[in-house]
């Protein structure tokens, strides 16, 4: 994973990313078309990171894991306010990179993500943001 230093977002995008929303998470297919999908995510602002949960054959996942050189776009939209965080992912199935994300999913949504096989996280290291909120 690329080394970053995390972001210091404003108190008000702190608190946005901490409300119960969807995101919509766009990353490069093959052609280099976009793929976009709606996620549930959470943000690590010590990290610098986002964290998704989802299955290790979702095409997102696949997009990845073929281009992990290509940015990913994170972006949740409230109304008139949204935010975008913009870096490079990864995605990873190791215990305790998956508790962190459950862990935090839990506390954002109420709940753990639905058990699946194939349970992985994509960790996004943020580089850099844009919104209006």
């Amino acid at each position: 994973m690329t080394t970053v230093t995390p972001l210091v977002l404003p108190r008000t995008v702190e608190r946005l990313l901490a409300e119960e929303h969807l995101g919509i998470l766009t990353t490069c297919r093959a052609d280099g078309s976009p793929h976009v999908a709606p996620v549930r995510f959470t943000w690590d602002g010590r990290a610098g990171l986002a964290r998704v949960m989802t299955v290790r054959d979702r095409q997102k996942v696949r997009n990845i894991r073929a281009h992990p050189d290509r940015w990913v776009a994170l972006c949740q939209l409230m109304g008139y306010r949204w935010i975008t965080l913009e870096g490079r992912a990864t995605v990873s199935d190791e215990p305790r990179r998956l508790a962190e994300g459950i862990r935090r999913y839990a506390r954002r949504y109420g709940a753990p993500p639905p058990d699946q096989p194939g349970l992985v996280v994509i960790e996004i290291a943020v580089d850099r943001q844009m919104g209006q909120y």
